[in-house]
């Protein structure tokens, strides 16, 4: 943090979360109040210094509509964690319906990290399977699971849920024309019928935000900017699965492009401090 310059951090597990062995719900419970304890002992004792997304493993329900209130109530979460796909069913599937109504009214943050894409029978659909899953399939499923999201209505359903996407929406920003004005134009049972091109930006400015973690300029900023106002981007910095080493190039790069891509300085305050400050300012101080 000081070798950055970052004043507070948010915490959170990363892939594969905590829902290790499908089936296995004694050792997820036990896994997930773990992490969750530990994050908020941290939190309490170094309150300036650190806050946290709560793990919720959606596949165990009932587990996680038990965690939303000791993780908010008893542990001070921020928010909570979810992978963008849970052995195949994304966050828009309805068995996880209940999770996300409860999410919606506790006006929950959620911020959704990808992982590795799986079939329905759980094993990992890797098409290339040389190259390492993050390199790509992070950014595929990170769309998978955003687009999942509005076109199963869940994003209409829960208009209180705040969502928090990583590396500017990975593979989202190309696809957004495309499948909000395709689901417009092609009637499917079952798929949102408030679905069209203007809605979706309307519900990216008022329920999501974009980190800036990963390789997130020049052209990765741009596209997503096409859709959203700087007030919806947020710094990350994907410590510590990007070594130290990464993290200090990539914040370099932050300061390279960022006049580039927002010439006011007020815009560049806000993706680095202001608009964190604003959406977690009443939980926490940063």
């Amino acid at each position: 943090m000081k070798a950055v310059n970052i004043t507070k951090s948010m915490l959170s597990i990363s892939s594969p979360g905590t829902h290790l062995v499908p089936g296995n719900n004694e050792l997820t419970r036990k896994l997930t109040k773990y992490c969750n304890d530990y994050a908020g002992d941290l939190k309490k004792q170094k309150p300036e210094q650190f806050g946290f997304f709560a793990s919720l493993p959606l596949a165990d329900v009932e587990f996680c509509l038990q965690e939303i209130p000791r993780a908010l109530d008893e542990l001070d979460a921020d928010g909570f964690a979810v992978m963008t796909n849970f052995g195949g069913s994304y966050l828009g599937d309805k068995m996880f319906d209940p999770i996300f109504d409860l999410l919606n009214q506790r006006k929950a943050k959620v911020f959704m990290h990808p992982t590795t894409p799986c079939l329905k029978d759980g094993t990992a659909a890797t098409p290339l399977p040389g190259f390492p899953r993050p390199v790509f399939e992070f950014l595929f499923d990170t769309a998978r699971a955003v687009m999942n999201l509005f076109l199963s209505g869940t994003v209409s359903r829960c208009p209180n849920v705040t969502f928090l996407v990583p590396h500017v929406g990975g593979a989202f920003p190309p696809l957004i024309n495309r499948f909000s004005g395709f689901a417009a134009a092609v009637k499917v049972p079952g798929v949102d019928a408030s679905v069209n091109p203007r809605w979706v930006k309307e519900r990216l400015n008022k329920q999501f935000y974009f980190d800036s973690a990963g390789w997130a300029f020049t052209e990765q900023m741009k596209g997503m900017l096409e859709y959203v106002t700087v007030d919806r981007m947020l710094y990350g910095s994907d410590f510590p699965f990007t070594s130290l080493s990464y993290v200090q190039a990539l914040s370099d790069q932050h300061d390279q492009y960022l006049p580039e891509v927002f010439p006011r300085e007020e815009d560049q305050e806000k993706l680095c401090s202001k608009n964190a400050l604003q959406l977690f300012g009443s939980r926490s101080s940063l």
